[in-house]
């Protein structure tokens, strides 16, 4: 299968479906002549402003402008004043929600067709292809520069940051949920299972 960007139209649908079908797409990051590959394997979905572990639940700020725009845009931000998270906007403007990108595993062999789709067919089977796992959000920014300054940044269109489909095909039993991590505050929506693993 040819390497396909995912358009504005795979963004601009229900969060908690956006979230899912995002296990087993790859994150693509360019920096000058390096492109850095990975497959996603877990994702947290924050669903409009009734939900009070989104920034958007306190409504629209500075920082939160971006949630509210296109879906497709990068919304990046600062944690503990040290570490940056990466979330895409989904749904229609006006909207505000996005999916965290919370852990992918790198991509070795890029120029081996074989082995970029990591093997993973219908059956669950795996092959080579999977090296480091960057599980956590910090981790992940860190290891792929993503920062502030690709906020806002329109992955649909972008030549720094996007994502494709490689025809990974997963299984509804291949992916786990659970409750979202550090949301204690935010009252009965700590407890949405709106968190979604790929066991790869």
């Amino acid at each position: 299968m040819r390497h396909k960007r995912l358009a504005r139209t795979f963004f601009n649908r229900p969060t908690l479906t956006v979230a899912k079908e995002l296990l087993g797409k790859f994150l693509i990051r360019k920096i000058g002549r390096k492109t850095i590959a990975a497959i996603i394997t877990e994702t947290e979905a924050y669903c409009g402003p009734n939900d009070l572990a989104s920034h958007a639940s306190r409504g629209m700020t500075k920082r939160t402008e971006v949630m509210f725009g296109t879906p497709g845009h990068a919304y990046i931000y600062l944690i503990y004043g040290m570490y940056h998270c990466f979330n895409i906007v989904t749904e229609r403007d006006g909207y505000p929600a996005a999916v965290l990108i919370r852990g992918v595993k790198l991509a070795t062999n890029l120029n081996d067709p074989a082995r970029l789709n990591f093997g993973i067919s219908a059956n669950g089977a795996k092959a080579e292809g999977i090296s480091q796992n960057l599980g956590g959000p910090g981790k992940l920014c860190r290891y792929f520069q993503i920062n502030k300054l690709l906020n806002n940044e329109d992955l649909t269109m972008s030549k720094k940051l996007w994502l494709e489909d490689r025809g990974v095909k997963i299984k509804p039993d291949q992916i786990k949920r659970s409750s979202r991590i550090g949301v204690d505050y935010a009252g009965p929506y700590k407890d949405k299972q709106w968190r979604f693993m790929l066991d790869l």
